[in-house]
């Protein structure tokens, strides 16, 4: 169970974390990745991005930078988020002779900077890197917290580090930019932070939804609750696992559908679907109301569509679980509810019952 008090609304400009590093929000936030990249102890600036990013989001960043940068653009996609993606990412590096003080600024989603904090972090032992997220399940989770890695052999961030970036610039225009199933996809994230720890948010926003006019406070509080959370396990050996409630079955679910063409969803929905199952695992194990598991579907629901997988693929999909980093040995380690706001983790659970889950999820 989470063991800091609620964080309520949070209305901070710059948050400025122990790890290091800093976080800015708003407009401040690409002047400052101005202010960086032109330190003299900076010796060169590298854009990465991927092909949607460097047409959509790279003119915005542009004006920011010194004349001398170089952009470096990927495939974009989950499917591309591979060590053959990051090997492409090296080459250049290598052959334009990028040195030790080289400065990497990964703009786009939690692709671009779960593989380009990826590639920072092995690059010559470490060269800095800034994290530059332009959808809101990067703003709000994937660029936060100094996770960084890659898919391998169709699990999702199999390989990986934690590494923190010198900062992460958070600028909400960026999602000007996105379509409407990008926008839900990351307020998927949204969702289990309030449904890990702040119930009263869940309670307010869920009669708004995602009838937004201005993101950037929700930004806000979504980012001060997980930095909370990660100053206080900041390698994930306890209580940062609660930032993966809804990611055992999803993360599976994910996986298994991105091996199958054309069946591939996104992360965010994915997790939605996960935390559907899970919400259910936390009822059968005696966590969780039937009103609170109620409200949980009936908002979740009301948002996304539900993830079409026959039941004939349930075994499947929940082998794929086995693989969860969460995991020691057999065990299969799950994120839980003891209430809307309440999280517990390393609950054990087995491959049968999550199977058994999403029989549940398909039958609804």
């Amino acid at each position: 169970m989470l063991d800091f008090p609620l964080i309520g609304r949070v209305n901070l400009e710059i948050i400025t974390v122990a790890l290091n590093n800093s976080l800015y929000i708003g407009p401040e936030a690409l002047p400052a990745l101005a202010e960086m990249a032109r330190r003299p102890a900076v010796s060169q600036v590298w854009v990465l991005a991927d092909s949607n990013t460097a047409r959509q989001c790279y003119p915005m960043l542009k004006p920011h930078l010194p004349a001398e940068h170089t952009l470096i653009e990927i495939a974009a996609g989950e499917e591309y988020k591979t060590l053959a993606t990051c090997e492409t990412v090296w080459n250049q590096l290598t052959e334009q002779r990028a040195d030790r003080y080289a400065l990497l600024l990964n703009l786009g989603g939690g692709v671009v900077t779960d593989l380009g904090g990826f590639c920072a972090a092995l690059y010559k032992r470490g060269i800095r890197f800034v994290q530059v997220p332009t959808t809101l399940l990067a703003q709000v989770d994937a660029s936060v917290g100094g996770k960084t890695g890659v898919d391998f052999l169709g699990f999702k961030n199999h390989l990986g580090v934690f590494q923190e970036p010198a900062a992460v610039c958070i600028e909400p225009r960026f999602l000007e930019t996105l379509d409407p199933r990008q926008l839900k996809s990351g307020y998927a994230e949204v969702v289990k932070h309030w449904l890990i720890a702040d119930a009263t948010a869940f309670a307010e926003q869920r009669q708004q939804g995602m009838f937004v006019e201005d993101w950037t406070p929700i930004i806000r509080e979504s980012v001060a609750l997980k930095q909370r959370i990660v100053e206080q396990d900041p390698l994930e050996s306890g209580l940062r696992k609660v930032l993966n409630f809804g990611h055992t079955v999803g993360h599976a679910l994910e996986s298994y559908l991105l091996l199958q063409p054309g069946r591939e969803i996104l992360h965010g929905e994915a997790v939605a679907a996960g935390m559907v199952c899970e919400a259910w695992l936390s009822h059968q194990k005696g966590l969780l109301s039937p009103e609170e598991l109620d409200k949980i579907e009936t908002f979740l629901f009301s948002i996304y569509d539900k993830v079409q997988f026959v039941t004939l693929e349930t075994d499947a999909i929940a082998d794929l679980a086995r693989q969860d980093k969460k995991n020691a040995g057999s065990i299969i380690n799950c994120t839980l509810l003891e209430a809307i706001g309440r999280a517990v983790y390393d609950q054990p659970v087995t491959v049968a019952e999550i199977a058994e889950s999403l029989r549940y999820y398909h039958r609804l």
